[in-house]
């Protein structure tokens, strides 16, 4: 795994970054320990791959893991939350105490609640009776958070909605669950969301190869996903699809795992694989 120095991202803040032409995108390892340890197999990744860890390293890690039910013995305490990324798109899930607020940055929940705090095999058992009693999912996929950032309500509106799923499951908790009030966790202003102020994106980066070179400035960050406004008119001239692929281009940061990437040459114009987003990517969120 590459080891260097790290440079968050601001918003409205610059992003710049290159791929070497000779650069090999390396699988980052397993994690133990609370570290990677190096890929036993030594193995590479293609650039378009959205993870970092081969596929027999990723199977090592859900043979011992939370999230694959393969790890049931765990000692520590786990928080049920109640997460919203868009209007009727709420998921129930599970995060140990300990981390806090940190799995539902990375889900890009633009706003939370917990409802309590119990052993790992109760916090499993209130997902499986929110699911069962009221249908509420414990996945969201993808596309349909994404499309909800562009149509978001008002901060009340958000904190509404929630509120009200928080006040419907509380007679279904069970009592090994230690219950714990409402209290939304906004995080819009976070990622740079505010109601109608995200455009859709022309297009998404559907690789970073080797040669590749992205620069622009953050409009908006949610999860793995950060929104570029580029400079230039024209993207790339490797860009696939309709002609005009826009400006703001939609980067998933898993596609920068595992390469060595560089500072781009002054002046360096973007320069990466683009695809224009078809509305199936972007569909309306459903209701459950």
């Amino acid at each position: 795994m590459h080891r260097g120095r790290s440079s968050p991202l601001q918003l409205d803040g610059p992003l710049s970054l290159a791929v070497g032409a000779d650069a090999v995108r390396t699988c980052a390892g397993v994690w133990r320990g609370g570290r990677y340890v190096t890929c036993p197999y030594g193995a590479h990744l293609p650039p378009d791959v959205r993870r970092h860890q081969c596929d027999r390293c990723a199977a090592l890690d859900r043979s011992y893991s939370v999230a694959a039910d393969t790890k049931v013995d765990d000692p520590r305490p786990y928080a049920v939350y109640l997460a919203w990324f868009g209007p009727g798109l709420l998921k129930v899930g599970i995060t140990a105490a300990e981390r806090g607020a940190a799995r539902l940055r990375e889900q890009a929940a633009v706003c939370f609640t917990f409802l309590g705090e119990g052993p790992l095999m109760t916090a499993r058992r209130t997902e499986a009776i929110l699911g069962a009693a009221l249908g509420v999912p414990d996945r969201v996929a993808a596309p349909a958070k994404r499309a909800a950032r562009h149509t978001l309500p008002d901060a009340a509106a958000r904190a509404a909605e929630l509120r009200g799923l928080h006040a419907s499951v509380a007679s279904l908790l069970p009592d090994t669950l230690r219950a714990r009030p409402c209290e939304v966790v906004d995080h819009a202003a976070l990622f740079g969301l505010s109601p109608g102020q995200l455009p859709p994106p022309g297009a998404r980066v559907t690789a970073l190869p080797p040669g590749s070179t992205l620069t622009g400035t953050v409009r908006a960050a949610a999860g793995y996903d950060v929104y570029v406004r580029v400079s230039e008119p024209e993207v790339s001239s490797r860009a696939e699809g309709a002609e005009g692929s826009g400006r703001l281009l939609l980067l998933d940061t898993r596609l920068a795992q595992g390469w060595p990437l560089l500072r781009p040459r002054y002046g360096a114009a973007t320069d990466v694989p683009t695809a224009v987003i078809a509305p199936a990517e972007e569909a309306p969120p459903p209701l459950f």
